[in-house]
């Protein structure tokens, strides 16, 4: 029996050593891949400046599941994508990378903001959007020249964006997020779902419509069902739509369908046939994810996208409500740092003020005095 458990006390420590070789291979593999991940670059979109490193004070705190976040900045609503990203970061113990998109005109304004500010540990990437891939895809009206946002359409391009991810977020500026955003990342997307949104009819927002011109909620909304080529498809016209503005995205699956190609295919459509609805004004980045997306799509939770928070000055849901949702989004024409918006001062609490003073609130603040 001495002899058995002498075999049993060297077997058990050959099987630690090994266990040990083990990991420590497995340490110095997980080493090279991450060094190769950030040794080659994305195609055409190249990013202008990368943060790699976490504080190690933060590397402690927050776990190492890296979670990509893509966000638009355009210039005049730079405050609104900068409050967006410090909400996101102070709710979460995750490590997120933003993947910030923006004009090259925008990118030393915006570096500044980050830089010289409480937002200085943000790991982020700023990322040059070049408006010339939309050429022949978007309607060129000269009288409304400067009304096109090449921005609204960076969430087409997410593969490009961040390429080695197989997971992405992307989110509006208008929005303020009151939850760990690790909660909206986990979203289950069904086999086959390249994304997941949040649909309209059955939306916790949906139960104060907004009824504007056009029904907002469902594909004729959206669509022109007088055109043959809307019609082929044979898309039921009462379908209920979804909002872009928040979606979580699988990558693996988008780039596997090939789901920009498709998209810029009914962009190109819509250029020489106008497919999109005209009720609503200005939506024309909807309209081609509802078609390349309709009955493929998975959903996100409504509360992680509380919406219509801009479509009047009044307050459309109770101070309750608005504590309980886990993602506010101002869509709409009332933005919470411009004209009077309900609910400003919840968003104002994550704005950080521009070092450069360029951009400043212009909403009367008289709201924000009575809510206190």
């Amino acid at each position: 029996s001495s002899k058995f458990s002498v075999n049993i006390s060297i077997l058990t420590v050959a099987v630690v050593i090994f266990l040990l070789v083990l990991h420590h291979n497995f340490l110095g593999l997980s080493d090279f891949l991450k060094r190769e991940l950030s040794d080659s670059n994305p195609l055409g979109l190249q990013p202008i400046d990368f943060i790699p490193a976490v504080p190690q004070r933060l590397a402690d705190e927050r776990n190492d599941k890296e979670i990509s976040v893509v966000i638009a900045a355009s210039d005049e609503r730079l405050g609104g994508a900068i409050a967006a990203m410090n909400s996101i970061y102070r709710h979460t113990r995750s490590n997120v990378v933003f993947h910030i998109v923006t004009l090259n005109d925008t990118v030393d304004h915006l570096r500044l903001w980050l830089s010289n500010t409480a937002l200085k540990n943000l790991r982020y990437r700023i990322l040059d959007f070049d408006p010339r891939v939309l050429e022949g895809k978007v309607p060129v009206d000269p009288q409304k020249a400067d009304t096109l946002k090449p921005l609204t359409f960076a969430r087409f391009y997410l593969p490009n964006l961040v390429p080695h991810a197989e997971k992405a977020i992307y989110v509006d500026d208008d929005i303020i997020v009151q939850d760990d955003i690790l909660e909206l990342y986990n979203t289950p997307l069904k086999p086959g779902h390249a994304a997941a949104f949040s649909d309209d009819c059955d939306s916790t927002t949906n139960k104060v419509a907004v009824r504007g011109a056009g029904n907002q909620y469902n594909y004729i909304g959206f669509l022109d069902y007088k055109k043959e080529t809307i019609r082929k498809l044979a898309m039921k016209a009462n379908t209920c739509s979804f909002n872009p503005g928040v979606f979580v995205a699988n990558l693996t699956e988008w780039k596997l369908q090939n789901i920009t190609k498709q998209l810029e295919k009914w962009m190109a459509l819509n250029v020489a046939e106008e497919l999109y609805s005209r009720t609503l004004a200005g939506s024309i980045t909807t309209p081609p994810l509802l078609i390349v997306f309709y009955k493929q799509h998975s959903t996100i939770d409504p509360m992680w996208n509380v919406r219509h928070l801009g479509s009047s000055a009044g307050k459309r849901y109770s101070p309750q409500f608005v504590k309980a949702a886990k993602l506010l989004h101002w869509n709409g024409h009332f933005k919470p740092w411009g004209r009077t918006a309900s609910y400003a001062e919840v968003w104002e609490k994550w704005y950080v003020p521009d070092p450069t003073g360029k951009f400043s609130l212009i909403r009367r603040h008289s709201e924000a005095y009575e809510a206190k």
